[in-house]
């Protein structure tokens, strides 16, 4: 008889890993304790305007993985989208990442590539030979002016603290470019899906080995009725916060609704401190291929995450790491369980690095059960 799998959570990690044993013949239960599936890539229908929403902000699917796009395209056919944001700062709208155009227009310039790429090494402070916090590794490579215009507020505001309080690795993420590329990420594929993100999640689970148990929290002592679980809750969590709560940034939304274009593009930072929301989000153009009379957009806005509030970004600083280290060895020594995801790991996964994680999760529970060996309680190192 096959084994009973018990899985916490029905995002994406949780959907893929069911939908993987379930066709290999397994029964699985999971177990979400919100009212819907598809996590905080949640899609749904607005009643008033017939905007499709991303009900917890934007969520842009791209990919260089070819196993991965192949893999989500089984669920629903992606429609062509590229990511174009922009940010206004000081009363000025430029294109974002910064690039070649943002570069000339910023300063009033007509540099070609090499020439922008020499000015931006004249202006970047070359005293700084070895960034240590996201300020200094601003004002390394791109100079006071575009770290004031474009990063020192808008990072204040995402992440609650002054840009020298952060590490360098944060901004490692934000490339310039010397051409007049705009698209934000440089993946070989990007997408949307035509149904929405929880249709593709619906489908994947939409098998008779599979039964989901939406409004239900987990608690630990159940997982004694299955063989094997994959944990994609709060690892603190799993562990009653024994070495304290991991620290979280979470996110509000203030919703409106306007008739017609609000601001002609899906996303839009504000990036001056004095403007209380971090970017504005207009739903209807994550969606090109629709046509619709009323808009409805999103202010959004960054703060610490309260108990009862919902996890987006793991902060991650030096006192959370300490804390990390500390349930990994826990996790460590657990039976019979594999901790999965974004709030598994306390890690912040793109959509695509999550599905491409969960993908081997299932090949090598898999292989673990073929070879007689015992599932490791992570398939990444959350402290890499």
């Amino acid at each position: 008889m096959k084994k009973r799998i018990g899985i916490v959570g029905a995002g994406f990690s949780g959907a893929v890993i069911a939908h993987e044993l379930a066709q290999r013949d397994y029964r699985i239960d999971i177990f979400e304790s919100r009212s819907h599936v598809a996590g905080n890539c949640h899609s749904e229908r607005d009643a008033e305007t017939g905007v499709m929403v991303h009900v917890y902000g934007p969520h842009i699917f791209h990919t260089s993985n070819e196993r991965v796009w192949e893999y989500v395209q089984r669920f629903d056919e992606f429609m062509p989208f590229v990511n174009r944001v922009k940010a206004i700062t000081k009363g000025r709208v430029f294109s974002l990442p910064v690039n070649l155009l943002t570069i000339n227009q910023f300063f009033g310039k007509t540099f070609n590539p090499r020439e922008a790429e020499e000015f931006m090494a004249s202006i970047g402070d070359q005293s700084i030979t070895d960034p240590q916090t996201f300020e200094e590794q601003a004002l390394r490579f791109v100079g006071r002016d575009l770290y004031e215009a474009f990063f020192k507020g808008y990072t204040t505001k995402q992440w609650g603290m002054h840009p020298s309080e952060l590490p360098a690795s944060i901004l490692r993420r934000l490339p310039v470019r010397f051409n007049y590329d705009d698209n934000y990420y440089p993946s070989k594929y990007q997408g949307m899906p035509k149904n929405g993100y929880t249709y593709i999640v619906e489908k994947m689970l939409d098998h008779p080995a599979i039964k989901v148990h939406l409004n239900t929290s987990f608690e630990r002592s159940m997982a004694a009725d299955y063989d094997h679980l994959f944990y994609s809750g709060p690892i603190d969590t799993w562990f009653n916060h024994s070495q304290g709560r991991l620290g979280y940034r979470t996110l509000d939304f203030e919703t409106e609704r306007h008739v017609g274009d609000y601001q002609g593009n899906p996303v839009i930072n504000y990036c001056d401190e004095d403007v209380p929301w971090t970017r504005i989000s207009e739903h209807k153009h994550f969606s090109p291929w629709e046509t619709h009379e009323r808009s409805l957009i999103y202010k959004e806005y960054s703060r610490f995450c309260e108990e009862t509030d919902i996890p987006y970004y793991p902060i991650r600083l030096a006192k959370e790491k300490t804390q990390l280290k500390q349930y990994v060895e826990l996790a460590s020594a657990e039976r019979d369980t594999t901790f999965i995801g974004r709030l598994g790991t306390y890690r912040y996964l793109d959509m695509h690095i999550t599905i491409a994680e969960a993908l081997d999760v299932a090949d090598r529970f898999l292989a673990c059960e073929a070879g007689g060996e015992e599932m490791p309680a992570f398939m990444v190192n959350p402290l890499g």
